[in-house]
């Protein structure tokens, strides 16, 4: 099967809490209705993991985590994986012209944007979903 990855965007300057992300010119039609929601759903490539010997790793105890058991890689939110591709959920906070200010990203300055899909509460949501004990313990991602 084959898949053909086109990047979108990249961060482009991480202020504290906030980020600013460029969309590259070809995409910004993409954008439009955007500012309607209030978080966003965005998937970005974790470039600095992307190394032959990084992506043969399939076990990992999630370093974020104090006291977490080693575990296979779709089992975490490692950055380490046979495909880099980092998931976080963001607040929105602007939209000006090809750029989105947002709050709550977990990339670093330069990490190509692979997608952005709206955040919905009512599909994105879901009450009584489970976790390992091990995960309460460390950051929200």
């Amino acid at each position: 099967m084959k898949g053909e990855l086109r990047f979108v965007g990249a961060v482009d300057r991480v202020e504290g809490e906030e980020t600013e992300i460029v969309i590259y010119p070809e995409f910004c039609p993409a954008l439009k209705g955007i500012e309607n929601y209030s978080h966003l759903i965005v998937l970005y490539w974790f470039h600095q993991r992307d190394t032959p010997e990084e992506r043969r790793v399939l076990q990992v105890i999630p370093k974020r985590h104090p006291g977490a058991p080693l575990v296979g890689v779709f089992a975490s939110r490692s950055p380490t994986r046979p495909n880099p591709i980092g998931m976080c959920v963001v607040e929105l906070i602007k939209v000006e012209d090809c750029r989105l200010r947002v709050k709550g990203m977990d990339a670093a300055e330069g990490s190509p944007i692979v997608d952005i899909k709206p955040y919905l509460p009512r599909a994105d949501s879901i009450p009584g979903a489970k976790a390992p004990d091990w995960m309460a313990h460390g950051p929200s991602t």
